[in-house]
């Protein structure tokens, strides 16, 4: 294959047998699933869809995408691809950094792990060489002190470490990856499949080697637009003007809250009256301490922050991102900063999902609240000690973070009270009400990887502005038209996620110029058209491969709450979601069978 790039080079590790394969990519797999998620799905379908997520025979992919590791914006990301232990679904989740660009710099396009190791084990790869190591210094570390460890090792310069901590070790079900101690693959328990293999660590040595497109001289142009559209005032990615770029992701809590649109204590409410105290203007204003950044990435949405009094002191840590802080803030009547800093610091040391912590914790506190106890004790809402303590015995599996340590739904059932549960296909809600943002209730409901707001990201129009243009805004409270706005999104985010570029560059750049930017790096003709046409399609085989796994009809829902309890506040006040409805036309815009992919869809797109 002489697309350009692409490494054209995937290694493929035979845990069990303590071999490295080096393959290349298949021309077609290139042409209909570019990289990223898109051809770790399709590896994960190729391998035997219906594996059980925690054998050795599933798979786990670390993927770039032809714009890695060049000057494309926001090109720091890489896509953790698997069958996930919490939800049973295909799962992709992703991180920043600079993990990803520094696999491309070492020579890959991604990397597939398969098998299980007889002892734990860390992959080194320098050199155009994998090798595979032992990890028993490190097996039982936190990820802080891993990261330290290997650093110390091999020395700072040109390192990365992708790492998981103890939760994954402990096979807990939303645990996840770190690079660079808090940037994340945090969704779908890629971590527990690691902590399977017996996994603890990819480590990476390569100084930088930009890649340089197939065609020069378009490239120079469609990155020259590409650059402006992310400087645009107008938009949020304006490089220290625009609100992503000054508060970071956290920016939302003020605004989800005033429309109606932020669920608290456990979404019995879509507002919450202490939002403002853990919002990203009261963190820039009050221990905000630096801006870091990605790969390539003008934005620099991530804050890093000390807490300068109380019982965590001194604590230093980056970021107190939108969802998580929502999580353990909001969802949990948390409005202690502090606290928040805290809990996400201590999912990021042990490895776990800090948006997904928050429901176990939220559904206990219900759970006490309406003296559903079964004998575990109560917690009250906003506990911040007990929360710390339990995110450590979750992480270890002790007590009932034992049940927790398995997700929303295994907590909820052992209250005796599955409604407890704000999931969909098992994995938690993030930090959007559907009662207040009508799109994102659709889009949970719909998401291939269990309830999701980066599938398709609606709020963009309906809070912030969309891929449509820097003014665009739909009311977030119509139902009318959902179904294909859904449908548009998450081919969009399929596609950045397969290219594999950060979801918030489509808060500022076209498809004109993801196309343009593909054509002219790969060397391949692309129009608008032809991305969307290949979002579509990888998220289809998604769904094929879910339908396989025994989600068929009807299993597109939504908890009760959002669909019979009426908002109480805010610019939603006595909404509910009309989920059946957008259902309707969701389906007739993909070619759906109530949720199921017919064959002859899957042909149209050529899948089969």
């Amino acid at each position: 294959m002489e697309f350009g790039g692409y490494a054209n080079r995937i290694g493929w590790v035979d845990l069990s047998a303590g071999k490295v394969e080096f393959k290349p990519i298949a021309e077609d797999d290139a042409r209909k699933y570019i990289g990223g998620r898109g051809l770790g799905v399709k590896y994960v379908f190729d391998n035997g869809p219906k594996v059980d997520a925690l054998s050795p025979d599933n798979i786990l992919c670390f993927m770039n995408g032809p714009l890695t590791g060049s000057e494309a914006n926001m090109s720091g990301r890489m896509a953790v691809v698997t069958k996930s232990p919490l939800t049973g679904t295909v799962t992709d989740s992703h991180h920043g950094g600079w993990s990803a660009a520094r696999l491309r710099w070492a020579g890959f396009d991604g990397l597939v792990f398969k098998g299980k190791a007889k002892k734990p084990t860390y992959v080194y790869i320098h050199d155009d060489k994998v090798e595979l190591l032992d990890a028993a210094e490190v097996w039982g570390k936190g990820v802080h002190d891993t990261i330290k460890h290997f650093k110390e090792k091999y020395g700072e310069k040109d390192l990365t470490v992708i790492t998981i901590g103890p939760a994954g070790e402990n096979l807990v079900k939303f645990a996840c990856w770190l690079n660079e101690d808090d940037r994340a693959s945090g969704r779908g328990g890629t971590g527990c499949v690691g902590g399977s293999k017996n996994l603890k660590a990819i480590v990476i040595k390569a100084e930088k080697k930009i890649v340089k497109a197939k065609d020069r001289d378009k490239w120079k142009e469609a990155h020259k637009t590409a650059l402006a559209q992310i400087m645009d005032e107008r938009v949020v990615t304006s490089p220290r003007k625009g609100g992503l770029s000054v508060y970071g992701t956290n920016v939302l809590m003020n605004m989800t809250n005033v429309i109606g649109g932020l669920p608290s204590m456990n979404s019995k409410f879509a507002t919450y009256e202490h939002a403002e105290k853990i919002s990203g203007e009261y963190v820039n204003d009050n221990i905000l301490v630096d801006n870091p950044t990605c790969h390539a990435c003008p934005v620099a949405c991530k804050k890093e922050v000390e807490i300068k009094d109380g019982p965590y002191k001194g604590l230093r840590m980056e970021s107190v991102e939108y969802e998580p802080a929502w999580s353990v803030g909001a969802n949990c009547g948390n409005d202690d900063i502090r606290v928040v800093a805290k809990m996400i610091d201590l999912c990021n040391d042990y490895g776990m999902d800090a948006i997904e912590i928050g429901h176990p914790l939220s559904i206990w506190m219900e759970a006490s609240e309406r003296g559903f106890t079964n004998g575990d004790g109560k917690i009250n809402w906003g506990d911040g000690a007990h929360m710390v303590e339990m995110a450590r015995k979750i992480a270890m599996r002790e007590g009932l973070g034992n049940i927790m340590a398995d997700g929303a739904d295994p907590t909820a059932k052992h209250f005796g009270h599955p409604e407890l549960a704000m999931t969909c296909k098992g994995q938690g809600m993030p930090a959007y009400d559907p009662r207040g943002i009508k799109g994102m209730g659709l889009g949970y409901a719909t998401s291939n990887r269990g309830a999701c707001h980066l599938r398709g990201y609606t709020p963009a129009a309906e809070v912030v502005g969309n891929v449509l243009g820097p003014t665009t805004v739909t009311d977030p409270l119509a139902w009318k038209g959902k179904g294909e706005l859904v449908f548009i999104f998450q081919n969009v985010h399929t596609l950045t996620d397969c290219l594999d570029v950060c979801k918030f560059a489509t808060f500022a750049e076209s498809m004109d110029s993801f196309a343009a930017q593909y054509e002219a790096m790969t060397g391949i003709p692309a129009t608008a058209g032809d991305m969307l046409k290949i979002g579509e399609r990888v998220y289809n085989l998604e769904r094929h491969i879910n339908n396989l796994n025994g989600f068929g009809e009807g299993s597109d829902k939504l908890p009760t709450r959002f669909l019979t309890e009426p908002s109480q506040g805010g610019g939603s006040k006595g909404q509910v979601c009309e989920l059946d409805d957008m259902l309707v036309e969701y389906y007739a815009k993909r070619g759906w069978v109530n949720g199921v992919v017919p064959e002859s869809k899957l042909k149209e797109l050529e899948i089969i």
